[in-house]
């Protein structure tokens, strides 16, 4: 796989926040990718670690789509290479991620990626580092909050409130089942927020957690 700009080696923490505020710009906010109606390949990224952090462990799930069935998978050990900070997540958990899409025959359509897009202090979370670097329409499907404020969205599978960080929207807050904790949907590259929101709920079925998520999770974990 061929990276659309270089992915950074050897980048000390203050340089790394410097990288993110100079690639956030590069980040398309605009569907790139296929209809839902056309997609036929989706992908969940998770990152896992091994001896006590210091091996990475990337997983990649692809699936069909719509009915989501397993058609490749991928996994990649790396050393662990940056230490884990806050807001620089990506740094740690990026390469591995890279080296288990260059394990692929053939690349999905769509990264779902189990971490954060632009809702992120620096508008560049893991989906934002990875859908900029391959060039891969991305978005982060996140367990918890990074940053901004948001209003407790309708308690039905679909129900969303805008997560916001002073005046400009992130993400959703996107309730995918009744009665569980919503997920934090944010744009990675080259998809609109309601595409994300759109494709995240027609990812999810009987969970919490869309499938695309749950498979790479599982992989990631051992």
């Amino acid at each position: 796989m061929d990276l659309l700009i270089p992915h950074p080696e050897g980048l000390t923490p203050k340089e790394a926040v410097a990288w993110q505020c100079q690639q956030a710009p590069r980040v398309e906010t605009e569907d790139r990718l296929p209809p839902l109606a056309e997609l036929t390949r989706v992908a969940g990224v998770d990152v896992g670690f091994e001896d006590g952090g210091k091996t990475t462990r990337a997983a990649v799930a692809v699936l069909s789509f719509p009915d989501l069935q397993p058609v490749e998978q991928a996994v990649a050990r790396l050393p662990t290479g940056f230490p884990y900070i806050p807001g620089l997540l990506s740094f740690r958990e990026a390469p591995a991620v890279l080296a288990a899409l260059n394990l692929l025959h053939t690349l999905p359509e769509v990264l779902l990626v189990d971490g954060q897009g632009r809702a992120h202090p620096r508008r560049f979370g893991l989906a934002c580092h990875l859908g900029v670097v391959t060039g891969l329409p991305a978005l982060g499907v996140g367990k918890t909050r990074l940053t901004g404020s948001h209003a407790e969205p309708g308690p039905n599978k679909g129900d969303w409130a805008p997560l916001r960080d002073k005046d400009e929207t992130i993400g959703a807050v996107l309730r995918t089942r009744p009665g569980v904790a919503p997920l934090f949907i944010s744009v990675g590259h080259r998809i609109c927020l309601d595409t994300a929101i759109a494709l995240t709920l027609a990812c999810t079925r009987r969970y919490r957690l869309p499938e695309t998520t749950r498979a790479a999770h599982k992989l990631a974990s051992g």
